[in-house]
């Protein structure tokens, strides 16, 4: 099996005590079984707290969270006690995986890293270069690709041809994404498009007054400068990249482009209106974005479901 990653992928690293939106908190964490195996066996005072920190419900371990939605090996200067008393090797299979992510195909595994990390969005989004699919580790064996692999694989480097042509406007990359695969989107304004957002399910209040905000600036112009086509290239290579692999499984490209393009155009719009356009602000946006939607199957499905039946309208 080879692993295959953006040629960013292996400049990530977590910031720890730095990150201001730490992944420890608000999130509820289940624990593999292998680990709560491991878990159990420990003895001495630490191993007392593991028990402490740990409920079963469903018949899934996860840990405790506080009051204040934290995880109860979070200390208070917001470094890990697993790994301060047991090493990195000690987490659970999600502690140790996020951000990142797994496509798999037949002989091959694709890896990134999430934007809902701040750390992540701000690697992707401020990486100059057109981002390039490396090996990142190779078995040597040849990889054999089925026939639906390989048109996949095709459709996709084209994708990311049209996004990557920095001689246009971003905006009008975008557009020439949907015309080349007569992809046409639902007939909604941007409030339309606001209003089903605000309908969706949400972690952060954050996101919903940024929405509300966009909401109120209806009708005044938004734009942007070209200065920032370049971030806005590499989130939707991003979105591309993370969302149209399961075209395979699904048989959904149009409508997985289609919600890669959204994605783009709601947090381009929701920078524009931001009163501070910034690198920051901009990490913020995306890293909002990705946690209120990106990891939500129901938000997910329900945008697809939008773009599905427009699909199906035009067939």
């Amino acid at each position: 099996m080879k692993l295959f990653a953006p040629d960013y992928y292996k400049k990530f690293s977590c910031i720890a005590d730095k990150c201001v939106h730490n992944c420890c908190v608000g999130w509820e964490i289940d624990i593999d079984e292998n680990t709560f195996e491991y878990y159990k066996k420990l003895s001495g005072a630490f191993g007392r707290q593991l028990a402490d920190g740990i409920d079963i419900e469903n018949g899934i371990p996860h840990f405790i969270l506080s009051s204040e939605e934290r995880c109860p090996f979070l200390n208070n200067n917001n470094l890990c006690d697993i790994i301060l008393n047991l090493g990195e090797s000690s987490l659970c299979q999600i502690c140790a995986d996020h951000p990142r992510y797994r496509n798999f195909f037949s002989h091959r595994t694709e890896l990134g890293v999430g934007m809902c990390c701040e750390a992540a969005a701000k690697l992707i989004l401020t990486h100059r270069q057109k981002m390039n699919i490396a090996i990142i580790e190779d078995d040597g064996m040849e990889e054999i690709l089925s026939k639906d692999e390989q048109i996949f694989f095709n459709v996709r480097r084209h994708l990311f041809e049209i996004v990557q042509n920095r001689t246009i406007s971003i905006e009008r990359r975008a557009r020439e994404l949907l015309s080349d695969y007569d992809i046409l989107f639902p007939r909604k304004t941007a409030v339309e498009w606001i209003d089903i957002y605000l309908g969706l399910e949400h972690l952060n209040i954050e996101w919903i007054k940024r929405l509300e905000a966009l909401r109120k600036k209806s009708g005044v112009s938004l734009s942007l400068s070209g200065k920032w086509d370049t971030a806005f290239e590499q989130l939707l290579i991003y979105f591309l990249y993370r969302h149209t692999a399961d075209t395979l499984y699904d048989g959904r490209f149009r409508e997985r482009v289609a919600f890669s393009v959204l994605g783009f155009y709601i947090v381009r719009m929701l920078f524009a209106a931001c009163e501070n356009k910034n690198e920051y602000e901009l990490i913020e946006t995306a890293r909002l974005y990705s946690t209120e939607i990106e990891y939500c199957e129901e938000n997910i499905e329900t945008l697809m479901e939008i773009f599905e039946e427009e699909i199906k309208g035009i067939r």
